[in-house]
């Protein structure tokens, strides 16, 4: 008789990993769905009450304005997430072509390329943004490819690495030996082995560009008033420290959580890829 396969089930999601992906959930929910269930407009004056405490005036009470803070929150939460995600997904597709043409082609095209991003790195990712920023301003596109920019680099060199360790497969020979094209091979063959790798890195940059931008916001040069955004929340409120007021610290929990949710996923996702390697080799 013939014996019946055994599908393998997928890594079972451990619990730090399942408090990291409610924590996304609820993000991407309130990003969607957030200026929708707002219960005022987000620059509306709701008292002439300044910081004025939870429940009092509106769920979150007041900011230093006294416009409602959750308004504020639930629109600023798709300024804040929606910027981070396009400008992380810029970075990785200029870094990801980038550092697998270099290990594909390699020869000449590897140095130059690789020279570029050795150029790239050298450059303080906050400096390079606050030269960018004073030259052409902080418009929401400048401030979206400047923080792309300084993902690419890293995100080059990381893409080589893996391209380069699974060029040496037999499969990516093969390929070359039929005939296939540049394109061809890093789509069907480098692409589809290096995509857990790689969200794992997704998942880092992006955090870290959820943080950048606060920080931009934070120093003024990002996100301008009145636009609700995370980052310049916390700094136009901090004067509520004073007060007793949670009008700062609420945006910075949640920039945390976001931050925490995603590492935790990551923390997750690099211990699963650690176990598969040597679960693989023993067959």
């Amino acid at each position: 008789m013939k014996k019946s396969k055994k599908h393998r089930a997928g890594p079972a999601l451990d619990l730090t990993a399942k408090i990291g992906i409610l924590i996304i959930v609820l993000n991407l929910f309130v990003v969607i769905f957030g200026p929708m269930i707002a219960p005022h407009s987000p620059n509306a004056l709701l008292s002439d009450e300044i910081f004025s405490p939870i429940g009092t005036e509106g769920i979150l009470g007041t900011d230093v304005l006294g416009r409602d803070l959750l308004s504020r929150m639930l629109h600023g939460a798709r300024t804040t997430i929606g910027l981070a995600f396009f400008a992380t997904l810029i970075g990785f597709v200029v870094g990801i072509v980038m550092g697998f043409s270099a290990a594909e082609m390699g020869g000449w095209a590897d140095d130059v390329i690789s020279r570029i991003v050795d150029v790239m790195i050298s450059f303080p990712p906050m400096l390079l943004a606050l030269v960018v920023i004073a030259g052409l301003g902080s418009s929401v596109t400048i401030l979206v490819c400047t923080v792309g920019i300084t993902h690419a680099p890293r995100v080059a060199r990381i893409s080589r690495a893996i391209a380069m360790e699974i060029a040496l497969n037999n499969f990516v020979e093969v390929a070359r030996a039929r005939g296939e094209s540049l394109f061809s091979i890093l789509r069907r063959e480098i692409w589809p082995n290096s995509i857990r790798p790689l969200a794992a890195e997704f998942g880092l940059r992006f955090t870290y560009s959820v943080l950048f931008l606060s920080g931009l916001s934070f120093l003024g040069l990002g996100i301008q008033p009145p636009q609700a955004d995370w980052g310049m929340m916390v700094k136009e409120n901090l004067a509520g420290l004073h007060y007793g007021s949670w009008a700062a610290f609420m945006p910075a929990l949640a920039i945390s959580l976001i931050t925490v949710g995603i590492n935790l996923i990551v923390d997750w996702m690099g211990a699963q890829t650690g176990k598969q390697i040597p679960e693989e080799m023993m067959k």
